[in-house]
């Protein structure tokens, strides 16, 4: 039945789905590179593109990792927006 589930297209575009709510639900900007990465998979197991469950969790690890970097290098840190404290909360006003 795994197996099954990991060969439909579904699946994988319920996971990614989940993944972004996640992400929504979590601050850190990390779930969101795993739910596009699951959204992709699942369009490459819709398109027919054979592989098996390695193949499609290699698909899935691979995919993940390049839209994570893309996705930071497009919506990420900018240069110059690190945040430089000046007082501390114990100092008082």
């Amino acid at each position: 039945m795994f197996d099954q589930l990991i060969g439909s297209w579904w699946a994988w575009v319920i996971l990614g789905f989940l993944l972004g709510i996640l992400e929504v639900a979590v601050p850190g900007f990390i779930f969101l590179g795993f739910a596009v990465g699951a959204i992709l998979t699942g369009i490459t197991v819709g398109l027919g593109i054979p592989g098996g469950p390695t193949a499609l969790f290699l698909i899935f690890a691979v995919t993940s990792v390049v839209a994570w970097i893309a996705l930071r290098r497009l919506v990420g840190v900018r240069l110059g927006q690190v945040k430089i404290w000046d007082r501390d909360i114990n100092d008082g006003p």
